[in-house]
């Protein structure tokens, strides 16, 4: 006979599901309308990291399903701890990033009275979530938890949100724990790999591209060594530069803000494009115009810029480009988008059912990959600046610097353009950033990365505009001991917005100005290692010293202020002002 479950709390047999699950940690912001969970905690192995905002904790939490591939957990209490929880899980919709939402709520009997932070989970919560759900009864939280996560991992990962009523966590129920339930991951058939075999025998100058989540070191290794054995070059989508080795003789480069142009002309003159993760989207193909409707001719975009993307192919010998999918869930219906293949699998999958295979005669495009890799370095090669802080040597400096496994960070503006185009990822490397460009990220994932792995290298970048969204969080990783080293780019502006709004509306700057803090005596305050670098020289010193720092389990920040003006890589106000016809130089308001 099975032995009766044990008398149990909601809370604690919510917590209890947590650990049958595997989690180990959970962030968030402490609210009374879970208590019993609080409680349940106190003596559970489930470790609670106490975040000073919810915005930050459910950043950490996606950050962590980034980091793990399983679904990061975070509580929130009702009312505003779940609103701003909500720029979290806009991230994690976008990125298809497995993470769980825990909100607190009213007790059952308060509901739809207007209660004190009533709040309306699936109507806030139905556009960003793969799943809202709310428990009406202690007895059913093992069979709730267990669903929401398989969703939350499964097929196109992704956000689910749970609400938990006051009086449901302080019910007692007896009911047994229920075990993780399977996530399929897809498989590919014989016959697709034969059809994946001949589109790519048809073929002259294949590109591949690299995207999505559900990716396991199994399947980056997997994707790798097939790609290699075709010659195949690789490219990525936006923030994806952890799924290959960047140092790797077939990478051709990213596909994001700040690619090069010639990586988005090849993109364009490719005649078999094979997708594997995720489906080209607006980001890759600059706005969808980067690839023509399904079937439109591509060889003579090769020969200048590409052709818009709703114009018909010209005449004269374009070649058709064909498209395959390789993805964990079915794709959107489209003609824009619609494949000559596609296959129902996630990465680890196609992965196993590739590796391999090899061709059966020499592939005609070898030069072509070589050509591309050539392109990717040519561009890549630091750009020094003219100035007293050279951030080209700088970033040189860094990269020479990273650990084979290092966790890079970051969130969103023109700074991360130097993370992104100068840093080697290579391979054991990971990349957490948000692919939906959402700002305040870095921090609060940078923390995350270093607890979920103690001792590991972590260099977190921000913008000055970025760092202060979630900066306070340097106060949970000082609480945790977590030990990121944090790199702040302080140029007095918000510098994406300030480059469209000086080519757009030239000498007539409005609402892009900051006035900031010493960042780096902001870090000393919260018991963090601080320092400021203005010139280049001190850049290896201030490096070498932070990252003892960091070792010796202590966070650091280094506060780089470049020259007025310096807005990215080969980008300043005044070369701004001069495409835009606006002047020659820098002025005194260029922040």
């Amino acid at each position: 006979m099975t032995a009766q479950a044990p008398a149990r709390t909601g809370g604690r047999i919510l917590v209890d599901q947590l650990a049958a699950h595997g989690v180990e940690t959970v962030y968030g912001v402490p609210g009374e309308s879970y208590l019993d969970v609080l409680d349940a905690l106190h003596d559970s192995p489930v470790r609670m990291v106490v975040c000073r905002q919810e915005g930050g904790a459910a950043y950490m939490a996606e950050a962590t399903g980034k980091l793990t591939g399983r679904p990061g957990v975070c509580f929130t209490t009702r009312g505003p701890g779940a609103a701003n929880a909500l720029v979290a899980l806009h991230t994690a919709y976008q990125d298809a990033t497995p993470m769980a939402l825990f909100v607190g709520l009213v007790p059952r009997g308060h509901t739809g009275r207007e209660a004190f932070q009533e709040f309306d989970l699936r109507g806030t919560f139905g556009a960003h979530a793969k799943l809202v759900e709310t428990a009406g009864d202690a007895a059913r939280l093992p069979e709730i938890t267990a669903r929401a996560f398989a969703v939350a991992a499964g097929g196109r990962p992704g956000p689910v949100v749970v609400g938990l009523p006051e009086d449901v966590l302080t019910d007692t129920a007896e009911v047994p724990d229920a075990g993780p339930l399977p996530v399929p991951e897809g498989a590919v058939s014989p016959d697709q790999l034969h059809e994946l075999d001949c589109l790519l025998a048809q073929s002259a100058s294949p590109l591949v591209l690299l995207g999505g989540s559900r990716w396991t070191d199994a399947a980056r290794a997997d994707v790798r060594a097939w790609a290699e054995s075709w010659s195949l070059p690789v490219a990525v989508d936006f923030r994806c530069q952890d799924l290959i080795p960047g140092d790797c003789e077939i990478f051709a480069g990213n596909l994001g803000y700040g690619r090069s142009e010639a990586l988005a002309r090849r993109l364009a003159s490719a005649d078999l494009l094979v997708c594997v993760g995720a489906a080209p989207g607006d980001v890759s193909t600059d706005g969808y115009t980067r690839l023509g409707p399904h079937g439109s001719g591509t060889a003579a975009e090769a020969e200048g810029e590409p052709r818009d993307g709703t114009a018909a192919p010209s005449p004269g010998g374009a070649r058709t480009r064909r498209t395959v999918h390789v993805l964990p869930d079915s794709p959107p219906p489209g003609a824009w988008h619609r494949p000559d293949l596609t296959l129902l699998a996630a990465p680890a999958a196609f992965g196993r059912a590739v590796a391999g295979r090899e061709p059966a005669a020499p592939v005609p495009w070898t030069d072509v990959t070589r050509a591309d890799r050539a392109a990717h370095l040519d561009f890549r090669r630091p750009l020094h600046d003219p100035e007293p802080l050279d951030l080209g040597a700088v970033f040189a400096t860094l990269d020479a610097r990273l650990d084979a496994d290092a966790v890079i960070t970051f969130g969103a503006g023109n700074y991360a353009l130097w993370a992104q185009r100068f840093l080697t990822y290579r391979q054991g490397m990971r990349q957490l950033a948000p692919r939906n460009g959402s700002m305040g990220y870095g921090v609060p994932a940078g923390v995350a990365a270093a607890v979920t792995h103690p001792g590991r290298q972590v260099v977190t970048f921000a913008g000055d505009g970025c760092f202060l969204m979630n900066g306070q969080e340097l106060s949970t990783a000082v609480a945790e001991e977590a030990a990121p080293l944090i790199i702040v780019v302080d140029n007095g502006t918000y510098g994406t917005i300030r480059k469209h709004q000086e080519l757009t509306y030239p000498g007539r700057v409005s609402g892009t100005d900051l006035v900031n803090p010493d960042f780096s005596a902001f870090a000393r305050a919260f018991g963090a290692h601080g320092e400021t670098v203005t010139a280049t020289g001190e850049f290896a010193s201030a490096l070498e010293r932070s990252l003892a720092n960091c070792r010796s389990g202590r966070a650091a920040l280094i506060s780089l202020r470049p020259a007025d003006g310096r807005l990215a890589p080969g980008m300043t106000v005044g070369l701004l002002r001069e495409q835009a016809g606006g002047g020659s130089g820098p002025s005194a308001d260029d922040g």
